[in-house]
């Protein structure tokens, strides 16, 4: 199957389209135990229905290592008690962040929580003083996924096709 992988960016904090939510039970907060367990369920929960299934591959020592890199950060969204979804930043050597992973658990979406934890996740990115916030999203993702961004502000700036062996 060919995919057509598309990167976004935000290049000030000002072309951000907010679409935050005004409800007490939502707040955003660092994953501080970030374990490869917990980011493990996380990437499963979130991303099996997306195909995300290159770090299932992933030894522990491997996940442990990737997660202790400088620039790796994890912030989780909570809905009272529960976690609607999660946020993986990256802070490049140019000083540039990649929301990497971005995604809500399967009860959370098609309900405006995704619109909500991306403007929160930008706003966070932001607050650390990039040059440049960016992710990518591809055609096999969610098919809110890219016009939720595009909403946002975010812009495209490249695309690329590749091929995927999509399994079962």
């Amino acid at each position: 199957m060919v995919v057509t992988r598309t990167y976004l960016r935000l290049l000030r904090p000002a072309d951000l389209k907010s679409a935050k939510r005004t409800d007490d039970r939502l707040s955003f907060v660092p994953l501080d135990d970030a374990s490869v367990e917990r980011s493990r369920h996380f990437y499963r929960a979130i991303g099996d229905a997306w195909h995300w299934h290159d770090r299932n591959k992933w030894s522990d020592d491997e996940y442990a290592n990737y997660l202790a890199r400088p620039g790796i950060s994890l912030w989780v969204l909570r809905f009272g008690s529960e976690d609607a979804g999660y946020v993986e930043y990256e802070r490049h050597p140019d000083g540039s962040i990649e929301i990497a992973l971005f995604g809500l658990m399967p009860r959370y979406t098609g309900r405006g929580f995704g619109k909500h934890l991306l403007t929160v996740a930008a706003e966070q990115a932001w607050s650390r003083k990039p040059h440049m916030v960016w992710l990518h999203t591809c055609t096999l993702d969610s098919p809110r996924a890219l016009p939720n961004y595009k909403a946002r502000g975010f812009v495209p700036f490249r695309e690329e096709r590749y091929t995927a062996v999509i399994s079962g």
